[in-house]
Parts: C-alpha cells; structure tokens; sequence
C-alpha cells in the first residue's frame, strides 16, 4: 500500500480501486438521480405551471428569447417605457448577468417558440446533473457510502432543487462549481495539462455564470496546481499558467464583445452598479432592513447606456460608503449572516417571494439547512482527522461570504457554496455509519449462530 493508502478511509476510492463494485455504486446512484429529476419535475408541475416569472427571471427568460430570434445581447426591456408602466423591447446593449445562462436556455427558446416551462424543465434536467456531480465529488473524498449519502441529500434538499424550477443562473453556478471542484482534486493527485486546462476552463464558465465566481480562477485553479508536489515546482507553475490561459480564452470573447459595445469599460457584467447603490443607502444601513438592497436607492435612471448608469451608480453608491465608513462595516457582516442564514433568517421568507420562490420552500430551506451546516461542520473535522485536503470545499464557501459582504445579503447567493456543505455532510454521516455499521453487524450475527 503507498502511503496515500494509509490515511484512506474505508470505501474511499483508493479502497474501492482495489475491491469496489463500481457498477454497484452507479446502479444506486441512478436511482438516486432518477428520484432527483422527479422531485424537481414535480416541483414544476405542481408549484410552477401557472406561476408567473419574477425577479432576475424576466431577464434570463426575455434575453434568451430575443437571443432564439437572433437579436444579439440586447435590452429585453426598455428602461424608460418601464418607467411609464409601458412593456417594450430596449434597443441599447445587455449585459445584465454573464452570459452563459441564456446561452443554455437561447436554444430551448428557439425549439420551444419561447415557451416559459420548457426552459424550467431544461433547469430541471440541469439541477439532476449536479446531483451526479456532487455524488461523484463525495466518492472521490470519502467512497462509495459518501457519494450515495451526498446525491441523496442533494436530491432532495430544497435549497437546491427549488433553483431548478425557476428561470436563473443558480442551477448552472451549482453545476460548474461542483465539476470546478471535481476536478480540481483530480489535478492535486494526478496533475496533468489537460486537467489543468480542464480545471481552468470551468473556472471560466464560472464566471460568465455568476460574475463573482471569476475569483475560482486565483483561488482553486491556481492553487490546486501549485500543490501537486508529485512534480517539480516549475512544472506546477507551467500547469498555473495552463489554467488561467484555459479561462482566459473562454471568458475574452464575451470581456471584448463587451468592451467594443459599451461607453464605458465593461467586463462581465453592468450589474455591478446597481447592486452597490442598492445596498448602500439608508433603508439598508439602518432598520429591519439591514444588509439587504434596495431598488427603490437607485432614484431617476440616468439613461446613458448600462454602462455609464453602472459607472454613476457605482460613484454614488461609493460616496455612500465614504461617508458611512463605520456603518459600513457592521452592515458587510449582516450581509454575510443574511447569506447565511445567521441574522435574521425568517425575513427571507417573505423576500424571497419578490424571485419567485414560495413562502413554504424557504421555510423547508431554513429546516434543512441548519442541520446540514452542522454536519458540514463535523465533515471538514472528519477530512482533517484523515489528513485530506479541505480547502478547494472552502473556497466557494469564501467567494459567498467576500460576495455577500461587498453587495448585499441572500440565501440564493449561498448556493455556489451548497455542493461544498453537502459533501462536507456526506462525509461526517459516513463516517458515523461506517462506524457503527461493524457492531451492528455483529449483534445481528450473535442470534444466528446461537
């Protein structure tokens, strides 16, 4: 046995390599797949057939039918006919959000004729995959048990698969994370170009999800290569540069698209203004409504295109902030506690209503989380004992919280860190199972052979 062997949890792959029924482990696993896909179709059928689209929705579902038709990345609406409560498609350039969500729902759109529950359904289909995904991220960090505990919690934990019934970029950020992490500790055990690329580049796909996610790129892609001591330290470094040049192509197409169509200099988003202005103002600094944001802040659109109403926005938001220096610190932690559910919590319950996700979902959220933070909490503890790595799990769990400190706070911008928890879980209730199971199996021999 090498040495990597000895610290290897009973079921972990270095065990199973050995003597484990893979065909097995996949058999549960899709069964366990199959009951995921049908817990979100049901959430589709039954909660969304006749719901209308909220929130950030209208944006995503809009874009990408105006993508199907072959309009390009432009306004879904027109700001100033909004204003006077008229609905009219904009003529300026979008780039509200990045744009691999409506990349992934612009075809379902143009198969569809723009049909509202295909795309939830593509969400759906999507959400079942990263279930597969985290499964296979639990197997390679603690075995069999913990792939088949982590897809079943992932299954049917609400913070999850209510995602995969709205119209968002949730479902995909959860689904390239785990596979950026997947694949990260691939690279740390067998480091390889073509896995550095591969890590790299979803790293890349990352960020033209949820912006703040381009932070993968210098916190896991970097890292996990620069740590591969199985090869020299020049060769990790070449590995580093491989997965930032991987990124860097995927996400410079859409950075010059952007940079040739807009006034001022825009990267991956124009949304950055408007969430800082909205969450630096005094009905989110002060109140019931701290750490929050507030659209309401924004005043009279200044009407240049996005990107000089983000550049003012952005001004004044950081006005704001000079001028609330100290204010401005304890509000950065009551977004991280809104985040996390650690300050005030039960005020989710009715703003999540304004995206579209029902009262009782973010009340089953809230039960389920809180649990599974613990068993998180007791899986990091277990992978230190076993002396593996832990650290790529943290790293979404860092990017929420700098996010969420930076913007404003929201249990939706938790789900990038979700695979990490329920893998950290997973493993704290194998290895509480993998324990007890021997006595178990004992005391039921003991009547038998008497």
């Amino acid at each position: 046995p090498t040495a990597a062997d000895a610290v290897a949890p009973l079921g972990s792959p270095a065990m199973s390599a050995r003597g484990g029924d893979d065909r097995r482990f996949w058999r549960v696993l899709l069964l366990i797949a199959l009951a995921a896909l049908a817990v979100r179709v049901a959430y589709v059928a039954f909660a969304k057939t006749n719901q209308p689209i909220h929130g950030d929705q209208l944006f995503y579902n809009a874009e990408a039918n105006r993508l199907a038709r072959g309009d390009g990345f432009l306004e879904p609406f027109d700001p100033q006919a909004l204003s006077r409560g008229v609905i009219r498609e904009g003529t300026d350039p979008a780039a509200d959000h990045p744009p691999l969500t409506v990349l992934v729902l612009a075809p379902v759109s143009f198969v569809t004729r723009q049909a509202l529950i295909p795309q939830r359904l593509t969400m759906a289909v999507l959400g079942t995959v990263a279930v597969v995904v985290i499964a296979l991220l639990a197997r390679r960090l603690a075995g069999d048990r913990a792939g088949w505990i982590a897809a079943g919690i992932a299954a049917i934990y609400p913070n999850l698969w209510v995602n995969d019934g709205l119209i968002m970029s949730e479902t995909l950020a959860t689904l390239v994370v785990a596979l950026a992490l997947l694949y990260a500790y691939r690279l740390i055990r067998e480091p390889t170009v073509w896995t550095a690329v591969l890590v790299g580049a979803l790293c890349g796909l990352a960020a033209l999800t949820r912006a703040e996610l381009v932070l993968l790129i210098p916190l896991l892609a970097v890292p996990a290569a620069l740590v591969a001591r199985s090869i020299a330290t020049a060769q990790r470094w070449k590995l580093a540069g491989a997965g930032v040049l991987a990124a860097a192509v995927l996400v410079a197409p859409w950075v010059g698209y952007n940079l040739a169509r807009f006034d001022e200099p825009t990267y991956l988003s124009t949304n950055d203004g408007i969430a800082l202005l909205g969450s630096n103002c005094d009905s989110v600094y002060f109140g019931d409504g701290m750490g929050l944001t507030d659209l309401k802040c924004l005043g009279p659109n200044p009407r240049g295109d996005q990107s000089v109403d983000s550049k003012i926005y952005r001004d004044r938001a950081f006005d704001y902030v000079r001028e609330h220096k100290r204010r401005a610190v304890l509000v950065g932690f009551a977004r991280g506690g809104r985040t996390w559910s650690l300050f005030r919590p039960w005020d989710m319950v009715s703003y999540n209503k304004g995206e579209g996700r029902e009262g009782w979902v973010t009340i089953l959220g809230l039960i389920a989380f809180y649990p599974l933070l613990g068993a998180a909490v007791a899986g990091w503890v277990v992978l230190r004992r076993r002396r593996r790595r832990s650290w790529p799990l943290l790293v979404p769990v860092l990017i929420v919280t700098i996010a969420s400190a930076a913007t404003y706070g929201q249990t939706r911008f938790r789900v990038p860190a979700e695979p990490s928890l329920i893998v950290l879980a997973a493993v704290a209730i194998g290895a509480v199972v993998a324990r007890d199971w021997p006595a178990r199996r004992k005391q039921g021999a003991a009547p038998a052979a008497s």
